[in-house]
């Protein structure tokens, strides 16, 4: 009994000590010694104990908790990434500073009213083309700063698999060590530092995916993420990432190596990245794409009615028809921008006379009528072509529909109630469909008398720039009834808001996690002060089991003695 008491006691300081040489170890685990009493004996009739023996060495920790603790990790990384990309796109959008929208927008519209103000000023009619050109760059600039956030975040997607396919083959590797250590459940002693490695993998893992975990009555776990396993006895799977484009940009999706499936993204790094990266940004490209669009259409509209100080003498299409066969408004023909039934005018003037021709083109989109008498951009060729007899209109091999004015005469446009001419991108300001692709016209840019400031008064006449000066207060159905200025401040604002609440959400699930792993540290943490106690609690047994071996070896002398 006393030689077995020295076992114990020895063994309580070496726990003790090993728990003291860990206390800073990240992950580490608290162990305790524990014990039973042993078998007693029957003598005469009289029952003595035998003292105590140490039956293992185990782990003290609470599994309710970490599984707490697992979920809430989770949902603060996703919370914590979430909020992090929000900060980038507030950042990438400069709203306070000198080069933002709203400052651009702003400059744009005052060269235009300079404009209204003095149209025959050559110079005022570049300084407003030049504004133009600085807008559209700045909207194909935060469109291009966005997308590159979008592809930063498809660069770490590829990090964060890699990194969780390594902690998944952490869980393979040690399941089986700890199964033959543990004797597969038969002994009463956890394999302290193997399992340590193990909750240290399921810990990070967790802040990359959620997971969940059932452990065997081998000491292995079977590792779960939503409805997937990730690793089940022997068998286990990894994390893909497979490359497609979204939105113009390569990006990445997760999948299950052997099943295929999708990764849960409820909670974690990858899913708050994809989220980000899919929901946040590509949901703020969507919608500067709309007001872009809208932007480009409404200018674009009115720009193509009007008239500059010059006429065209040959003019082409910028976007190019797909089926010139069918209706203008059929989405087969591949245009962005759908015209609608109306008209416009086409004006010829001789350069030599000055005497001008002018012949309603109709558009004719109203679905009625004899099936295939609606215009087609092969009608609409045919129809100018037949309006004079110094016009011939013609469609290239790409589409695209080009205009051409005999010698001496120019070409005008006038009173579009169709929308034709901004949808094919004739007599248009802004060029492209979208935030990626808007620029201004080449046209206009390398021959400002073409910009189109009046509706055929000479130098002087300021209709059409009076109306291009209020574009940005028109309602549009394509906004929701908003107008371009109202919809860019409500997309603003909404992004400011959204970013204040991410930081909420964040704060509140990582106040609640670092709860957590205050009780995991109270509970499996190790505190020096008591195993500094413990250690003299043992020291003080040893000694007494070994001044009772000195005691019983004393008393057997005495009778050997006698």
């Amino acid at each position: 009994m006393a030689s077995r008491s020295l076992e114990v006691f020895s063994a309580g300081i070496a726990v003790a000590g090993n728990n003291i040489s860990n206390a800073s170890t990240p992950g580490y685990i608290r162990e305790e010694l524990v014990l039973q009493p042993s078998s007693p004996y029957a003598a005469g009739g009289l029952v003595f104990g035998t003292g105590a023996e140490a039956v293992g060495i185990q782990q003290q920790i609470d599994q309710f908790l970490e599984h707490r603790i697992h979920q809430a990790s989770s949902d603060s990384s996703r919370a914590e990434t979430v909020e992090d990309i929000y900060k980038q796109l507030e950042l990438q959008l400069q709203e306070l500073g000198e080069d933002d929208l709203s400052t651009s927008l702003s400059t744009f519209l005052a060269a235009i009213q300079d404009v209204v103000n003095q149209p025959e000023l050559p110079e005022l009619k570049q300084l407003a083309i030049a504004r133009g050109e600085e807008l559209a760059t700045g909207i194909s600039g935060l469109r291009g700063r966005i997308d590159e956030l979008r592809r930063a975040q498809s660069n770490g997607i590829d990090l964060l698999v890699t990194e969780a396919n390594r902690l998944i083959d952490v869980v393979v590797s040690t399941n089986p060590q700890i199964a033959k250590l543990e004797a597969s459940g038969l002994l009463q002693s956890d394999a302290g530092g193997l399992r340590a490695q193990r909750y240290d993998a399921l810990n990070r893992l967790s802040e990359i995916i959620p997971v969940n975990y059932i452990e065997r009555s081998d000491g292995s776990i079977d590792l779960f993420s939503g409805s997937n396993y990730l690793v089940l006895k022997g068998s286990y799977q990894h994390l893909e990432s497979t490359a497609y484009v979204d939105r113009g940009v390569q990006v990445q999706s997760v999948t299950l190596s052997r099943t295929q499936s999708g990764v849960a993204l409820t909670g974690g790094e990858l899913g708050g990245i994809v989220e980000g990266r899919d929901t946040l940004l590509g949901g703020f490209v969507d919608q500067l794409d709309t007001w872009s669009a809208e932007l480009i259409q409404q200018f674009n509209q009115l720009h193509s009615s009007g008239e500059g100080t010059s006429g065209f003498s040959s003019v082409m299409s910028e976007h190019t028809v797909l089926d010139p066969t069918v209706s203008l408004n059929d989405s087969a023909t591949g245009l962005t921008f759908v015209p609608q039934h109306g008209s416009f005018d086409l004006k010829v003037t001789s350069t030599l006379t000055g005497l001008t021709s002018t012949t309603t083109i109709q558009v004719d989109l109203d679905g009625l009528g004899a099936p295939g008498s609606d215009t087609t951009l092969n009608s609409l060729r045919d129809a100018i072509t037949a309006a004079s007899s110094e016009v011939t209109a013609s469609i290239d091999t790409q589409g695209r529909l080009q205009i051409t004015a005999a010698a001496n005469y120019e070409i005008r446009f006038s009173s579009d109630s169709s929308g034709v001419l901004a949808a094919l991108g004739i007599n248009t300001f802004f060029t492209g469909t979208d935030s990626s692709s808007i620029g201004v016209s080449d046209t206009v840019r390398n021959d400002p008398s073409l910009f189109a400031t009046g509706q055929g008064g000479g130098p002087s006449d300021n209709r059409n720039i009076i109306a291009l000066a209020g574009f940005l207060d028109n309602p549009s159905d394509g906004l929701g009834g908003s107008t371009l200025d109202d919809f860019y401040e409500q997309l603003i604002t909404q992004v400011t808001v959204d970013s204040s609440t991410a930081t909420t959400v964040a704060n509140g699930f990582e106040s609640f996690r670092q709860s957590l792993l205050n009780q995991r540290q109270q509970f499996s943490g190790v505190s020096l002060d008591e195993e500094a106690v413990k250690v003299l609690e043992f020291q003080r047994s040893f000694q007494s089991a070994a001044r009772l071996i000195s005691t019983i070896d004393e008393l057997f002398d005495v009778l050997l003695s006698m």
